[in-house]
């Protein structure tokens, strides 16, 4: 295990096992212990705590079970010829969360205001772009008579490389579908968390 959180529900085994764990003593004297050394075999953590052999093993046992403690790369032989391995503490935050609920008026309420500001948002845009077409509408006629041809303008724009294409969709619409396209992917991405 190398993620350096144990996510759990209530509902989860896992959380059971952890509660058993933190509630004996004997694990909690382990902890300690391999929380001050950087790893320990049974025996020296037998030796230290001066608890029998058999209660190390059968309590680390429980503690690897939970993820609080984890076998390290390194081991050693014994004089018999057995594999004598090494146990270190976990490194890991536990998070113990509720079971998650369905969603409710809740994930509404968190999702009603984005929508109505896009809204706002795409009403203000409209309004300005209208404002700035009544402003062009009003500069091309003062153009007018004062002598400034603006067909001939565009045509001198697209032959010197501008492009003056007529715009199909309106910009108000473009922002509307891309704030509703964003509150789409936000609700998905976080339906479990609503």
């Amino acid at each position: 295990m190398n993620n350096k959180f144990i996510l759990i529900g209530l509902n989860d085994e896992r959380s059971k096992k952890i509660a058993e764990v933190l509630g004996n003593k004997t694990c909690k004297k382990i902890i300690n212990y391999l929380s001050e050394t950087k790893e320990a075999s049974e025996k020296d953590i037998s030796d230290a705590l001066k608890i029998p052999i058999n209660t190390v093993e059968y309590n680390l046992k429980k503690l690897l079970n939970s993820g609080l403690v984890e076998k390290t790369k390194n081991f050693f032989w014994s004089k018999k010829g057995k594999k004598i391995p090494m146990y270190k503490l976990a490194k890991k935050h536990i998070i113990i969360s509720p079971k998650i609920k369905k969603p409710s008026l809740t994930a509404l309420k968190t999702i009603i205001p984005v929508a109505l500001i896009s809204g706002i948002g795409a009403v203000l845009i409209r309004q300005s772009l209208l404002v700035r077409e009544k402003v062009m509408a009003q500069g091309g006629e003062i153009a007018k008579t004062v002598g400034f041809d603006a067909t001939e303008a565009a045509r001198n724009a697209i032959t010197s490389g501008g492009c003056i294409a007529p715009q199909t969709i309106p910009v108000w619409i473009w922002f509307l579908l891309g704030a509703s396209l964003a509150t789409l992917i936000f609700t998905i991405l976080n339906w479990r968390k609503l």
